[in-house]
């Protein structure tokens, strides 16, 4: 089971960015999958989740309005569509798969997922 996160870069205040995680050795649809990010010298902090199944989608305040989750189940991708990126929202992104059943409350969780991509950069800096 492998994750492999891409898309990231360097885009001015207000831009967008769509980050892209490719799953291999499993099916996307099955799984949940969250995006976390990391800022230099913070902790790893959930961005969104997709379930698997009924695909209901879960966001982090600071990131409604802006940031979208989708899965494409034909390419086995998962997508963030980032518009509206401000400063703060420079990081290291991270796409992880959730094996077993959690509830949504627990989306938040990194401790919850499975496996893990390698994560992508985002800067946003004008």
């Amino acid at each position: 089971v492998q994750l492999q996160a891409s898309g990231g870069g360097l885009v001015l205040p207000g831009g967008s960015l769509t980050l892209s995680c490719a799953a291999s050795g499993f099916t996307t649809g099955y799984y949940a999958i969250g995006w976390f990010r990391q800022a230099p010298g913070n902790e790893r902090v959930w961005v969104s989740s997709l379930s698997d199944g009924n695909g209901n989608t879960y966001y982090a305040d600071f990131v409604k309005g802006r940031f979208t989750i989708s899965r494409d189940n034909a390419k086995n991708l998962i997508y963030l569509q980032m518009n509206g990126l401000a400063l703060e929202d420079t990081a290291v992104y991270y796409c992880a798969a959730m094996v077993g059943y959690s509830p949504p409350d627990m989306f938040g969780e990194s401790y919850e997922y499975d496996y893990w991509g390698q994560g992508t950069q985002v800067t946003v800096s004008s």
